[in-house]
């Protein structure tokens, strides 16, 4: 377990890859609470500017040189490797390091309502959801999010309170470095096989994190999880189920969709009617997402129409079914989505959104995970109408040679659809210019940078 104590007591605090969504808001936070924060990271973006405009110093390389003498502690993500210079300086000068998950850990420890959603898919946008809720109740929360939110400008809030928000990812199992009051687990599938060796291992890791939450905390969980009970037996804390059946704790009635697929339902928690929901983002998956936020926030005692009110003016972080603008009639949409069952729930919105033809480019992310959905990729695009497939987005993962994007094409190809395989991004805005006609939907889809694109036909 970590101390930390030992971490506030340090004056000078170092982030290499400091750029990266999560490792840029702790940055801030301890930046803000006073301490001196340095960085590195090899991409210049507008995260690193606004670093830089605060007064933390980011050098635009990982080099040796980086560390002095006067770092009292070095903070890393799991990207970072044995061999990284800054890394190996560091305990050469044993200048005590810890992971970017150990850290965040420890940081929640300074807060007496952590509050961790984890799960497969729709962490980002369900942290989202519950922090605006918290933030217009009057709670001023600290927040960090896997994404860019509209309201906080960004993907961090430093509050002043008792209440922190983030979100808690499985990979590398960096979640069982946390310390939750409160947590969410929306799902559990199949993902980051680069780690994982099987659903029973990432079951079991969720598990374990719920065990982290202690007995006077809270965990809403979604109830169609499979064997759902050998999950929860041996928690000690507080636990509810949500989902779209009356036989769960939470669950949706009278659910309706609008012109724009967002959602409107009412609120039911143990067969007692709660109150009435009107979302501002598409799709029935927020739905659920939904119900684990009024779980969360009946725990908190916050009443179920300041959750409505809270979610009067969301629209969802950036890159979650984000129309981006409107090119010779034609609109354009850019979607984080990376795995078959977030594929799917952006297509089931894009059913249900007005338009003609659906084009979808997209950029599958990790060598990994092209390779171990394969099939599932080729049969869950299978269903546009015309389909771009560019190149494998590398992340943290080198090339094994075996895979490539072609492959979903190859699979793709024993269908009646348009499916091809484009590598520049100029080029498939070409493609997207001449085939496009007034009505069509574009969506960019991927966790890379598919999302260039879209501003390529923008003219940003």
């Amino acid at each position: 377990m970590i101390d930390f104590s030992a971490i506030t007591s340090k004056h000078h605090i170092h982030f290499i890859g400091i750029g990266g969504i999560s490792m840029s808001g702790l940055a801030e936070i301890m930046h803000d609470r006073g301490h001196t924060v340095t960085g590195s990271d090899m991409k210049t973006s507008a995260t690193v500017k606004h670093l830089e405009s605060l007064g933390i110093e980011v050098f635009p390389t990982h080099s040796s040189s980086n560390i002095t003498n006067g770092i009292d502690l070095v903070v890393y993500t799991a990207a970072v490797h044995d061999d990284n210079p800054e890394l190996i300086a560091a305990r050469a000068h044993k200048i005590p390091t810890l992971v970017r998950a150990e850290f965040l850990g420890a940081l929640m420890k300074t807060y007496d309502y952590p509050i961790c959603v984890s799960g497969t898919h729709g962490k980002t946008t369900t942290t989202s959801m519950l922090s605006e809720i918290l933030m217009d109740a009057g709670l001023n929360p600290t927040i960090t999010v896997g994404g860019m939110l509209k309201s906080i400008q960004g993907n961090i809030r430093l509050g002043g309170s008792e209440y922190f928000v983030t979100e808690a990812c499985e990979y590398c199992d960096s979640f069982l470095n946390f310390f939750p009051k409160i947590g969410v687990i929306l799902n559990i599938e199949e993902d980051h096989m680069d780690y994982f060796k099987d659903i029973h291992q990432i079951r079991g890791s969720f598990t374990n994190f719920g065990k982290l939450i202690p007995w006077d905390g809270f965990l809403a969980i979604n109830g169609h999880i499979d064997h759902i009970k050998e999950l929860t037996n041996d928690m000690i804390c507080k636990v509810e189920t949500f989902g779209l059946d009356e036989g769960f704790d939470w669950y949706a009635k009278n659910i309706h969709l609008n012109e724009k697929a967002c959602a409107s339902f009412d609120v039911y928690y143990k067969g007692q009617h709660k109150g009435h929901i009107n979302l501002h983002v598409p799709g029935m998956h927020n739905v659920l997402n939904c119900l684990s936020v009024c779980a969360v926030c009946h725990f908190l005692k916050i009443d179920i129409n300041q959750v409505n009110l809270g979610l009067t003016l969301f629209t969802g972080p950036d890159q979650r079914f984000e129309i981006k603008g409107n090119i010779h009639g034609v609109t354009i949409v850019d979607d984080y989505a990376h795995h078959p069952t977030e594929i799917a729930a952006t297509l089931k919105v894009a059913e249900d959104y007005p338009h003609n033809r659906l084009f979808v480019v997209f950029q599958p992310h990790t060598y990994t995970r092209t390779k171990a959905f394969l099939d599932d990729f080729a049969k869950v695009l299978s269903s546009v109408d015309c389909l771009i497939v560019t190149d494998i987005y590398a992340a943290r993962e080198k090339n094994p040679g075996d895979i490539h994007a072609q492959d979903i094409i190859n699979k793709i190809h024993k269908t009646e659809q348009t499916a091809v395989y484009i590598s520049d991004f100029g080029e498939i805005a070409d493609y997207l210019l001449e085939h496009c006609v007034p009505g069509d939907l574009i969506i960019t889809m991927g966790a890379g940078n598919v999302n260039q694109i879209a501003d390529i036909l923008l003219g940003n």
